[in-house]
């Protein structure tokens, strides 16, 4: 079952917060770092006027999956701009302790003949049990992988 590739995006006239459901693998990393923002109870379940928005981008940076991103008011967005189709800064690849491969920068995924183009942080299954494959969908927890 391929998930819908929504993208919502909710701003506080500074800064965009860029929600895409279909990369998130439900780290709770968000909700429980700044839970007056992020709040997965409520709708709309994100608030960002509830903090700084330097403080909000600090914690958008530690989205393991890229299901978060920050747009900034009058700025182009890094995953719009592509130099000559090559990389401007090198790839960074972590393998997490039991979850998902992540990978930090503008890759390209080929799976089954298609080919996707990624940016931010991409996350990649490991287990096999994902329903979203070749990403992430959060399933390693659910099956207890151990990798």
């Amino acid at each position: 079952m391929e998930t819908p590739n929504i993208t919502k995006k909710y701003s506080n006239g500074e800064i965009s917060i860029i929600w895409k459901p279909a990369l998130c693998i439900h780290s709770t990393n968000c909700w429980k770092g700044l839970p007056e923002v992020f709040k997965p109870r409520e709708k709309p379940w994100i608030v960002p006027e509830n903090a700084d928005s330097e403080t909000i981008i600090q914690h958008v940076k530690n989205c393991p999956s890229g299901a978060l991103s920050i747009e900034k008011k009058d700025e182009v967005s890094a995953e719009n701009i592509v130099v000559e189709g090559k990389n401007i800064e090198p790839l960074k690849m972590d393998v997490t302790p039991n979850g998902p491969i992540l990978i930090h920068g503008n890759c390209n995924i080929n799976f089954n003949g298609e080919t996707t183009e990624k940016s931010g942080v991409t996350a990649l299954c490991r287990c096999g049990a994902s329903s979203n494959k070749p990403y992430c969908d959060g399933s390693h927890a659910k099956i207890g992988f151990q990798g």
